[in-house]
């Protein structure tokens, strides 16, 4: 079922299989994002219910000038922000959320790519997760960040190139960078 239908199903119910219906195709791919922000499963799963919460309030005032689930991540961020700010929280990618790696690129360089976004600023990390790891183009990233398009593509080439850095110094380092 496309997402329109499920959103009107869900909103002319109100009834739980029409919200489960909604909730089980979104929330895989926006528990993988709050998990790549949070860098802990019991936060992404809370962040996520929390998200939803929101969503449903607000579901009905929804005007589909984007996809659902860039709306979605988008409440999903700006709530990982508050919480962010609230708690002062460092959010890394995590062990367990393992980026795609081709076959030619070893484990040990994928670890240290992972290692290199974590240490990024957390609007680098942001942006690049969002453009080069989930796909967006500039101008949803800039939606969903309450950016322009230009700091969108200014912090991916920051982020870019403090990657490069981190992964030429690691290199030189003999992998003992700490």
């Amino acid at each position: 079922m496309d997402d329109r239908k499920l959103v009107q199903e869900f909103l002319s119910s109100r009834s739980e299989s029409a919200f489960l219906n909604l909730y089980r195709s979104k929330t895989p791919h926006l528990y993988r994002m709050a998990l790549r922000l949070t860098q802990d499963e019991y936060q992404s799963e809370e962040l996520v219910q929390e998200m939803w919460v929101i969503a449903i309030r607000k579901l009905a005032d929804f005007e589909w000038r984007s996809e659902l689930k860039t709306w979605l991540i988008g409440i999903l961020i700006n709530l990982s922000r508050s919480k962010r700010k609230e708690k002062e929280l460092a959010v890394e990618i995590t062990d367990e959320m393992k980026l795609e790696t081709t076959s030619e690129m070893s484990f040990a360089s994928a670890h240290d790519l992972e290692n290199g976004i974590a240490e990024l600023p957390p609007g680098y990390r942001q942006v690049i997760i969002l453009h080069d790891i989930e796909g967006y183009k500039h101008k949803e990233i800039a939606e969903l960040l309450d950016i322009t398009e230009g700091t969108s593509k200014s912090q991916l080439f920051y982020a870019r190139k403090a990657l490069r850095e981190y992964l030429s110094e690691d290199t030189s380092k003999g992998k003992s960078h700490e």
